[in-house]
């Protein structure tokens, strides 16, 4: 299994709601899920926001200021911190809270949006989703706060908008089951825009995702990713790339920001904070297969790595809450 893939296996995300948004020029609103009034929408920290453009153009800026995108019918762009942000035909107009425009499904069948002034018309999909930080943390940091990536060349793929009628039906609808198809099409667009995102990246960038991207550090990532248990070197992993030690060493830490074995035992904290919410292995067993010969050192490792204990974590998943919130 490749480095990515692997590592959104093991990602705890949840929670989707879809939107159907129609504004009209000249328009502007203001979405940010830290108060939201309107029906069905997320609350709450942790939140990964995106829209999918589906008809016309606008632009988009980041509330507290930044670069202004141009963004087309075809282009996803996605909040991975759910920033406080801007889209509009006109960013200069006042904005308003695109959660109390939103309205109830209706006869139509899904959740709605029409704004404006009556003019060109725009079309787009909003959609979310939530987030454990500590487990997600690698591979957001390294997204930009405001996210564009282009689905298609003029409009979004026929599978894209697909998943979005799918979306809308499910969030309206609220039959069994419905929550987990909306996290799973969610997943979908969210893969999807790290693929397109990582295609993206200029030469030179680093970061978790930029390792990707580089063969001598993606090989190391999919070895570590696919091995975990492995009693790893940094020797070893050099070996399997075909680079010096140095070399490795050096081309590793400056691409991902930490070296080799820091990453794993990051990576085998990570897994055992996954497998201690969904597997009722003893805490023994669990620290025996991430590296550790005591259940002291296993817990203090993992406190310093998640802000709480293995035992605290996992009866935090037990009852709802995710627990202490890392340093």
């Amino acid at each position: 299994m490749d480095a990515l893939s692997d590592a959104l296996r093991v990602l705890r995300l949840t929670g989707a709601v879809f939107v159907d948004a129609e504004n009209t020029a000249p328009w502007c609103v203001t979405s940010y899920s830290g108060n939201p009034t309107g029906p069905g929408l997320p609350s709450g920290p942790n939140i990964v926001f995106f829209h999918v453009f589906t008809e016309g153009r606008c632009k988009a800026r980041l509330a507290d200021g930044g670069d202004t995108l141009e963004i087309t019918a075809g282009d996803l762009v996605m909040l991975p911190r759910d920033d406080h942000h801007l889209l509009g035909s006109d960013l200069r107009l006042p904005p308003t809270p695109a959660d109390r425009l939103v309205q109830p499904a209706g006869d139509r069948g899904y959740l709605r949006i029409e704004h404006g002034g009556g003019g060109e018309k725009t079309r787009f999909v909003c959609g979310y989703l939530r987030f454990d930080e500590r487990l997600c943390g690698p591979i957001l940091r390294t997204l930009p706060r405001l996210l564009r990536v282009q689905l298609g060349e003029a409009q979004a793929p026929a599978w894209v908008t697909n998943l979005l009628q799918i979306g809308m039906r499910e969030t309206a609808a609220a039959q069994p089951g419905g929550g987990t198809v909306l996290v799973k099409l969610s997943e979908l667009l969210f893969v999807e825009a790290i693929r397109r995102y990582v295609e993206q990246l200029p030469e030179g960038e680093t970061g978790w995702l930029a390792g990707l991207r580089d063969r001598f550090v993606s090989r190391a990532l999919a070895l570590l990713h696919e091995r975990p248990d492995h009693a790893w070197t940094v020797e070893a992993l050099a070996e399997e790339v075909a680079l010096s030690r140095s070399a490795f060493a050096q081309r590793f830490t400056d691409i991902i920001g930490q070296g080799p074995m820091q990453y794993l035992t990051r990576w085998r904290l990570t897994i055992a904070a996954q497998r201690l919410r969904s597997e009722h292995a003893s805490l023994g067993r669990i620290a025996a297969d991430s590296g550790y010969d005591s259940g002291a050192a296993f817990n203090r490792a993992f406190k310093r790595a998640f802000g709480t204990t293995p035992a605290a974590w996992r009866r935090g998943a037990e009852s709802g809450n995710s627990g202490s919130k890392a340093s």
